[in-house]
């Protein structure tokens, strides 16, 4: 049976919160005797990820998804559980796990602010004591690969969201890692932008097979990457599926989207419920259980003028939203 490249197993953390009382007397009290409450942010997590997997790990803010990656990076340590990424501990062999990892927060950079982007990428080569000749053909590899020598001369702290996000993605991968950890690489991008990153991640996985997590709240991003998707919960992992099994899991409904040659028609079948209608447009739902979908069709274009139909699932955020009300976690 073959090794995991990454594994998780009941692993534990909590953080221990001071509690602020409000006004100038609980503050007072605050200095005299401090109360704590502790937070359970990962509660027994487990899961295994082969090499050159790409999976979405996702869930609402503060499930644990962030501390997660954090542990998986050696950053923080756990109360208790096993991990390893490759074969090693990362919060016990600290060096040698950053060695064969590459971490992009969205919110963060891992670039010099007042630096040109190129010397930012040359510090970068000293700390993971990158050979020249291999320095120089990472660097030009993924230059090309982004668009980034145009930006070599600029100072990080001038370039646009889109601009920077593409150089840090460049800048954690110079060292040729084996796993990718990204969290929220997208946020705040264009669509052009947001394109480009998705595509990199795509073509970075599939050719050199990098392991990549990808943690985020954008639902485009899991769907035009990912075909695993792990979904957390109150520290705990709620469902581990392919995205077609976790549609299957919250409902079977299927999405009929009618374009009417006359924007006075109702459409009216058993089978079908009314979303919405905007102009010639109408948003209906079925269930492919209770009716075949070529049957549906057929008797809908038979009974009314039809310019044009589509058939969707629901919208992969809506698919999460309903998952995250069954678990309680608005």
């Amino acid at each position: 049976m073959p090794v995991p490249h990454i594994l998780v197993e009941n692993i534990v953390k909590t953080f221990r919160i001071a509690q602020r009382r409000s006004g100038l007397w609980g503050a007072f009290q605050g200095v005299l005797r401090r109360e704590y409450r502790t937070i359970k942010a990962l509660d027994r997590v487990s899961f295994e990820l082969a090499q050159g997997e790409l999976v979405g790990y996702i869930g609402p803010n503060g499930a644990g998804k962030s501390t997660t990656v954090k542990v998986l990076s050696g950053i923080l340590v756990p109360d208790s559980g096993r991990c390893e990424v490759d074969g090693r501990v990362p919060w016990r062999n600290r060096i040698a796990n950053a060695a064969n990892i590459g971490v992009v927060f969205g919110q963060r950079t891992q670039l010099w602010w007042d630096l040109p982007v190129i010397e930012s990428f040359d510090l970068l080569r000293d700390i993971y004591r990158i050979g020249s000749g291999e320095y120089e053909r990472a660097r030009d590899e993924l230059a090309a690969l982004m668009d980034l020598e145009p930006l070599y001369d600029i100072p990080v702290r001038q370039l646009s969201l889109g601009q920077r996000m593409r150089c840090d993605l460049a800048a954690a991968l110079l060292h040729a890692p084996s796993v990718l950890f990204l969290d929220e690489p997208t946020i705040g991008l264009d669509a052009v932008s947001k394109l480009a990153v998705r595509d990199f991640i795509k073509r970075l996985n599939r050719e050199r097979g990098v392991t990549v997590v990808l943690t985020t709240h954008d639902m485009d991003d899991i769907e035009a990457l990912c075909e695993r998707v792990m979904v957390i919960g109150h520290g705990s992992i709620l469902s581990d599926s392919t995205l077609d099994d976790l549609r299957a899991r919250v409902t079977r409904e299927r999405r009929l989207i009618i374009d009417l040659l006359d924007d006075g028609q109702a459409i009216e079948d058993p089978d079908v419920d009314f979303i919405s209608r905007s102009g010639n447009r109408v948003h209906l739902q079925f269930d492919p259980d209770r009716v075949q979908t070529a049957a549906l069709i057929s008797r809908i274009t038979a009974k009314y003028a039809i310019k044009d139909l589509y058939v969707e699932n629901p919208p992969i955020e809506e698919i999460i939203s309903r998952l995250y009300d069954e678990h309680e976690l608005r």
